[in-house]
């Protein structure tokens, strides 16, 4: 007796079968059922915490900044709001500033993001083979994204710098003239994208050499077997093996250069930051958004741009989808 205690305290099984429960087969089915809800409601339960979370500071700041851009609010009187319905969104659409820095950010976005995922594919694409330390040379990819935007961004504008800077040294040595870097609009868009592209190209590298080492080896033998080359086993095996990595890290991109901030503000060295350059030659919609908020303490045009941004995504990822349902399937 005591030593059937002993096990039953020390959660031994015992050696007969195991006890029936009360009520019979009704019993025994309502013992099922709540076992499979408990199974089922697992998974809620453990996400629950986060979607509250999320509703607390993701989703009530959405909304009171929607609320604040149908006012007029000075950052010095946050309390004290006046109604304007959508005027501040009117006023926005019809200043050429929101225009210059719309375009600003489209294309900064568009010749950061095209090289910067083409040479971070191909960085993967030769680090998927076995080659010498190959472990170093994905250690060092990650060095770019773990230095600050702030170390990164002062590095290349003195890179950059019109007259003592090793850009416009290394130009000269080709024959070229020196570029002023920061006051015409094309070179500071370059600029700055090269900031972009140099701390982000190794991330969506590593990125992509996970989902290349996760396509089957059976596929490349195949291919190989096929007589593909080594060309054509990247364009028909690799390539379509990591396609939802690729759209990721395009959606993440695209993210990024909506709210491209730190780059061009640190670039433009002083008070010509906030406005992008003193023609705005590289004003983006995130130094708009600054410029109006907290130089010009207008906090509800603030929020207008801020929304704007937000719509702008939208339209980018609804366009997206529609051009994907509307493109033909290959059977």
């Amino acid at each position: 007796m005591a030593t059937s205690t002993t096990n039953a305290l020390a959660g031994e099984e015992r050696s007969g079968p195991p006890p029936k429960p009360p009520g019979g087969e009704t019993g025994r089915r309502r013992s099922a059922l709540l076992h499979r809800l408990d199974l089922k409601g697992a998974p809620y339960a453990f996400v629950a915490p986060f979607f509250v979370v999320f509703a607390a500071f993701s989703f009530y700041p959405l909304v009171y900044t929607a609320w604040i851009s149908l006012h007029h609010v000075e950052l010095a009187t946050l309390d004290s709001m006046q109604w304007v319905a959508f005027d501040n969104y009117v006023d926005l659409f019809k200043d050429s500033r929101f225009w210059n820095a719309l375009q600003n950010t489209i294309t900064i976005g568009v010749i950061s993001t095209v090289p910067q995922l083409l040479m971070a594919l191909g960085m993967a694409h030769l680090l998927n083979y076995r080659m010498r330390a190959s472990l170093f040379f994905r250690v060092a990819s990650l060095v770019p994204y773990a230095t600050s935007v702030g170390a990164a961004a002062l590095v290349f504008t003195m890179l950059f710098e019109r007259d003592f800077g090793m850009i416009n040294w290394v130009l000269g040595w080709v024959g070229i003239d020196p570029l002023d870097w920061e006051a015409d609009k094309w070179p500071a868009q370059v600029a700055i994208s090269t900031i972009v592209i140099w701390r982000w190209t190794g991330y969506n590298a590593l990125l992509y050499l996970a989902a290349m080492q996760a396509i089957p080896a059976e596929r490349y033998e195949a291919a190989s077997l096929d007589g593909a080359s080594r060309w054509k086993q990247f364009t028909h095996v690799t390539v379509p093996g990591i396609r939802s990595t690729v759209v990721f890290t395009i959606v993440l991109s695209t993210i990024g250069a909506t709210q491209l901030f730190g780059e061009p503000l640190i670039f433009g060295q002083g008070p010509n930051g906030v406005t992008g350059g003193a023609d705005n030659q590289y004003q983006t919609l995130g130094l708009l958004l600054y410029e109006e908020g907290w130089k010009n303490y207008q906090m509800g045009r603030a929020a207008t741009v801020a929304w704007a941004m937000f719509l702008l995504l939208i339209i980018v990822f609804a366009a997206q989808r529609l051009i994907r349902r509307l493109r033909p399937r290959t059977p």
